[in-house]
């Protein structure tokens, strides 16, 4: 009992440090504890209320991708445990994008797992400078640097165990923007997953962007890969994006490829919207 009250105790001097630390309200209210539940098969949501953060399980080892905020990171470990596993198993670490409510515990889990970190070239050099200098939030969102043991491209597999994993490079959110696709199996069911990695522009200047000329190209040669790729399981870096909070409580169903589809479209809808509204502006 006096140990439970100690972990009790400590829970909530952590959570007292977080919310102190969380820069916005936003960012306070999507990195709330929820407990760890399995999804199907050999995957598992280890995250945070509304910031997704993935197991998956094999006899060789684990995978985990992202790491939430730094104040999320002995949350998502201690999720881990709650599951049975052992964070120490945790062999692989994944990035989606160099962003800090998604990479800013790599630096503590890799520490404390020892695991590699594989996060998209492009994406490799912001994560060793914790978020500062991007090209859209400058020095304003920093997290804890962390280094990329393997930078990687598009098509590559990461293998472990009966694990693997395809990186499919989908810049524009950030310039290293990765999405990773990946199948589980449900009741002897082969279920294609796709953990998207970031499809939003949220006050990005899409229009002469000198520190990203591109950005408007990349996004949408993004919106063509994805609406290519064949997904039932959609998964993405925020809660709130793929219904997370109905589908955890058995309200709606992990297995969503329609929802898949709507969500790429509502995305690539307001990047069209938002990039016109801008030419617009600029023709003026």
């Amino acid at each position: 009992m006096q140990n439970k009250l100690l972990c009790i105790s400590g829970l909530l001097v952590f959570w007292t440090y977080s919310l102190l630390t969380q820069p916005t309200s936003t960012f306070r209210s999507w990195n709330q504890p929820v407990p760890p539940f399995r999804i199907a098969g050999q995957l598992y949501y280890v995250g945070m209320s509304q910031v997704t953060s993935l197991l998956i399980t094999t006899k060789e080892g684990h995978i985990l991708i992202d790491g939430g905020f730094a104040e999320s990171a002995p949350v998502i470990l201690e999720n881990v445990r709650r599951l049975g596993f052992r964070p120490e198993d945790i062999h692989i670490l994944l990035s989606t994008h160099a962003h800090m409510d998604h990479a800013g515990g790599l630096a503590e889990i890799k520490t404390k797992t020892q695991a590699r970190l594989y996060a998209g070239t492009e994406d490799s050099v912001l994560l060793a400078r914790g978020g500062r200098r991007d090209f859209a939030f400058g020095d304003r969102l920093p997290f804890p640097a962390v280094i990329a043991d393997v930078g990687v491209k598009d098509s590559d597999e990461v293998i472990l165990g009966d694990a693997v994993l395809r990186a499919v490079a989908t810049p524009g959110h950030t310039k290293g923007c990765t999405t990773w696709s990946f199948s589980v199996h449900e009741n002897g069911r082969p279920l294609k997953v796709v953990m998207i990695g970031g499809i939003s522009a949220p006050d990005y200047q899409l229009v002469g962007n000198k520190d990203y000329p591109q950005i408007i190209s990349d996004f949408e040669t993004t919106f063509r890969k994805l609406k290519k790729m064949e997904c039932d399981i959609p998964l993405e870096g925020h809660g709130f994006f793929f219904g997370l909070e109905e589908k955890a409580a058995g309200k709606r169903s992990f297995v969503d490829s329609q929802g898949y589809r709507i969500s790429v479209a509502k995305a690539e809808k307001a990047f069209h919207t938002e990039l016109e509204r801008q030419l617009a502006r600029s023709a003026k």
